[in-house]
């Protein structure tokens, strides 16, 4: 289902066409939360095979990391070890930042941040250097030469262990995907926690151990400087990109309805990042075959290079997609009495955000500051919400129930973190909304209605008319009081 069209039996629209101040039908709202606290989706009730389930991920890892070391130290020694890891640390953070950075707008869950990364250091390598040192025993064995496991067998494993932790994000808690850019983070920090380990083989084993068992330990650390430039400084986003494949594909999966593309788009994906792989461990393997150094170069820049910035142009651009996400949907808000057009502008873009903040803190100090961004936040989740049930996200009516619920929790702390800031800005007249336009007092003491700009760019929050009594409730436990007003004015 196309963004543009209404979900089944109008359930988007019952939805939305909430005024504001309209007592709930059954439980009274809940506690407003403290400035700073982000709202989050409701948790599920912890039951005994959620905790299994849980503890069994757990164990998986941490029985995956204890093996890791145990492998490296036993095949690089200590000191090679300790060096290769030091080694290796120092582009993570860089690299974690930038994903980091792509998802400024609605940051996921610290949680499943550290799984993806901890699955891609522990469970994906784990897994990948035993299927390929089998792999490589295999082709021994039958006299083919050992390059043909970097080709052939690594490229397949190392992507579909990767993708594995995503794939259950996706698989278990679906709602916490807003799009393409959480399967970037995601398959993105898969692949740098892979990397980093990775890096600890290549730069403690090949590096240091290597050279200093043959000439000593000042060649074994120029051995780790040179691997260090060429494998990190030049070539450290290969992994997180080959990974991004089956991100975008897991994206696309989470934000449709159609179930044949939730199965083929991650596919499509992981079959794109394994040839990907395939292609860029084959390069090095020709050049060695034929002696021909441009076959590395020609790759290099012909393809991972375009592959490379098509991709960061990519995110970019998804990255503020999802900023815009909220002038395409929270206008639906703005109709039933909720928000006000400014409001809607000032969440459009991270420059508006930041002035919006500024805004907050010069007339409400640091706590205005903090409920800011907490309604910021809210806001945002509550448009990928709204986004969602447009898309037809929510079949079973159990998920229709649980995303109206999120919706009026949203609304609720949306209207908590308002109470910081709102009408206090001595500077700008006093001003209500009533869901069609402003009516403003002036400093001579005049009041009368203004109709709303075409494009409201001021982020100054303003007083929010009250609603009706309600007069019936929706299936969906949500009051339906009074037809959309247009909003932006002049427009249909």
């Amino acid at each position: 289902m196309r963004p543009d069209q209404p979900a089944a039996d109008r359930y988007a629209d019952r939805m939305a066409d909430t005024p504001p101040g309209s007592p709930l039908p059954s439980s009274p709202a809940p506690a407003a939360p403290s400035v700073g606290e982000a709202p989050r989706m409701p948790l599920r009730r912890l039951g005994w095979r959620r905790f299994l389930a849980l503890a069994g991920v757990v164990l998986l890892i941490a029985a995956c990391a204890v093996f890791m070391v145990f492998r490296l130290g036993q095949s690089l020694g200590v000191q090679a070890l300790l060096i290769g890891v030091a080694a290796a640390i120092l582009p993570v953070p860089v690299l974690v930042a930038c994903f980091l950075w792509l998802d400024r707008y609605e940051p996921e869950p610290l949680k499943y941040l550290i799984f993806c990364f901890a699955w891609g250091a522990f469970v994906s390598t784990a897994a990948s250097l035993t299927v390929n040192e089998f792999a490589a025993n295999r082709f021994a064995d039958w006299g083919l030469p050992d390059a043909l496991t970097g080709v052939l067998v690594a490229p397949f494993i190392e992507e579909l262990t990767k993708a594995l932790g995503p794939i259950l994000l996706l698989v278990f808690r679906r709602r916490e995907w807003s799009g393409i850019t959480d399967g970037l983070v995601y398959c993105g920090l898969s692949a740098v926690g892979f990397a980093m380990v990775e890096n600890i083989l290549y730069l403690g084993g090949y590096g240091y151990a290597a050279g200093a068992d043959q000439y000593g330990p000042a060649t074994g650390a120029q051995q780790v400087i040179a691997i260090f430039i060429v494998r990190i400084l030049l070539f450290g986003f290969a992994h997180p990109l080959f990974t991004s494949m089956t991100g975008v594909g897991l994206g696309i999966a989470a934000r449709t309805a159609d179930r044949r593309v939730r199965v083929l788009a991650p596919i499509g994906g992981l079959l794109l990042a394994m040839m990907l792989h395939g292609t860029w461990n084959l390069l090095p393997t020709l050049t060695q075959a034929t002696g021909q150094a441009l076959i590395m170069l020609y790759g290099f820049l012909g393809l991972m290079v375009p592959v490379f910035f098509g991709m960061v142009g990519l995110a970019v651009w998804l990255r503020a997609w999802e900023g815009r996400l909220t002038e395409r949907t929270l206008p639906d808000y703005v109709r039933a009495g909720w928000l006000s057009p400014p409001e809607v502008a000032a969440l459009s873009s991270l420059g508006r955000r930041h002035a919006a903040r500024r805004w907050a803190r010069r007339v409400a100090g640091d706590a205005g500051v903090r409920a800011m961004r907490g309604y910021q936040f809210a806001a945002t989740r509550l448009a990928l919400l709204r986004d969602g049930t447009l898309r037809g996200l929510d079949r079973k009516p159990t998920d229709q129930d649980r995303s109206a619920r999120e919706e009026r929790e949203l609304l609720d702390a949306i209207t908590a973190y308002r109470s910081f800031f709102v009408g206090r800005d001595p500077q700008a007249p006093t001003g209500v909304w009533d869901g069609s336009r402003y009516h403003l007092r002036f400093p001579d003491g005049t009041q009368r209605p203004v109709d709303a700009p075409d494009e409201p760019v001021v982020p100054i929050p303003v007083v929010l008319a009250p609603a009706a009594p309600p007069v019936g409730y929706a299936p969906s436990g949500w009051p339906a009081l009074r037809p959309p007003a247009p909003w932006p004015p002049n427009h249909p």
